[in-house]
């Protein structure tokens, strides 16, 4: 188990997209005579990005394959051979200014929004078919992510531990705080991953027999015994000052004009950050990302003075919430009502960062329909209270009914 709490993800940033030189990497890399993969996993909703890793020196451009698993004979061209990005939006969700869900950078494949389906099997290789590097990502839900927060004492998923595995939770370093000079919160995100001596050689990792729970090196049966583990999401307050006081002159120059700066704060017309007014239309659905934000930023969002805290309005908490925040820092609303016209800011790896102003008005030509938010919601209402009343109903006739058969009893001795 000492090997177990020792391992470290190491998973790129898919916010450091850098341009290197790599001309030297390829000279030195030998590709490998028989394909691997090297296992990755990330959770759903996440950006991420795929070097490749080799290639002959005189291959100038690579196209990049799909496979869902290593059995099957289908593989997908990512991009065609004029490095033309494919058009795959179709299971995005949430409103995003990703028009396209793949692109090639330096040889490398970034992925935006990955779904559970993005599943499988990566390869990079030439336009004949040669495959140079191949990658075995696994895309863990989101959803159903198993959700802890410290402040109200909630602890990690033990480990399982079997003859045959253990399976654990490799976690990654916790994000800066997501609001300075007021209470913020910090998130730790946590993979599932299994350490046994039966996994498939083929595909590795950078520690000896340890692997994602959903890669395809864990054998089937593996596989469901750990399918109920699930991947984890911890929280926690935090609290961090916007300005770190430095020593000497120079320290008490810089803090007697942030003080000044912060004079703008307290001055109605002028507003916080850059703010944009969006208009939306009454009772339908709206997800709102802050700019620039990535799934594993900290992101914390205001409603004007009113702090939107994760441990109110995380997604999942309450089912029934009409208003919360998914596991990729969007700010989401079911139905939007009336009351929820107001300034929205969002905070960036804890500075603010921008803000939205909400307008909201109703469509005169727009019909009421059984398909919108607020006619299912009122329709499931009725209906939970229509089945609530009937069974009281018959509750109480059935005791009366009991109560009466007792009376009679009585009467018989």
């Amino acid at each position: 188990m000492a090997k177990v709490s020792k391992f470290l993800l190491h998973l790129i940033p898919a916010g450091s997209y850098e341009i290197v030189e790599r001309d030297d990497i390829f000279r030195s890399i030998q590709c490998p005579a028989f394909l691997l993969f090297d296992t990755a996993a990330y959770l759903s909703d996440m950006t991420f990005e795929l070097p490749c890793h080799c290639k002959p020196e005189a291959i100038k451009s690579v196209v990049w394959y799909y496979q869902k698993n290593a059995g099957n004979k289908k593989i997908r061209v990512l991009t065609d051979f004029n490095g033309t990005v494919q058009l795959d939006v179709s299971n995005v969700r949430g409103s995003t200014d990703i028009v396209f869900r793949f692109s090639i950078r330096m040889f490398s494949l970034i992925v935006f929004k990955a779904q559970i389906d993005d599943s499988g099997n990566y390869m990079c290789g030439s336009r004949d078919g040669h495959f140079f590097y191949g990658y075995n990502v696994d895309i863990q839900n989101s959803r159903k992510a198993y959700v802890a927060f410290e402040d109200q004492h909630g602890h990690p998923q033990p480990d399982l531990i079997s003859k045959y595995f253990v399976s654990f939770t490799a976690f990654w370093e916790w994000s800066v705080c997501d609001r300075c000079d007021v209470r913020g919160e910090q998130r730790r995100i946590g993979l599932c991953y299994v350490q046994s001596s039966y996994l498939n050689p083929r595909f590795h990792a950078s520690q000896v027999n340890v692997s994602s729970c959903g890669s395809e090196a864990v054998p089937l049966k593996m596989r469901k015994l750990i399918g109920s583990r699930r991947p984890e999401i911890i929280v926690r307050s935090c609290m961090t000052a916007c300005h770190k006081v430095k020593n000497g002159t120079l320290g008490k120059i810089s803090t007697f004009f942030h003080n000044i700066m912060k004079f703008k704060d307290y001055i109605p017309w002028l507003p916080k950050v850059p703010t944009q007014v969006h208009t939306h239309e009454l009772g339908s659905k709206l997800s709102i990302a802050c700019p620039g934000a990535k799934p594993e930023h900290a992101v914390a969002w205001d409603k004007e003075d009113e702090r939107l805290y994760r441990t109110e309005y995380l997604i999942g908490n309450n089912k029934s919430m009409r208003v919360f925040i998914d596991h990729g820092n969007h700010l989401n609303f079911r139905s939007v009502q009336y009351n929820d016209k107001a300034t929205y800011y969002c905070w960036l790896q804890g500075k603010m960062k921008a803000g939205f102003k909400l307008a909201v008005q109703r469509d005169p030509l727009k019909k009421r329909r059984f398909s919108d938010a607020e006619s299912v919601f009122a329709m499931k209402t009725i209906g939970m209270s229509y089945v609530l009343f009937t069974l009281i109903f018959i509750f109480i006739h059935c005791f009366k009914c009991c109560l009466y058969k007792f009376k009679c009893l009585l009467f018989k001795e």
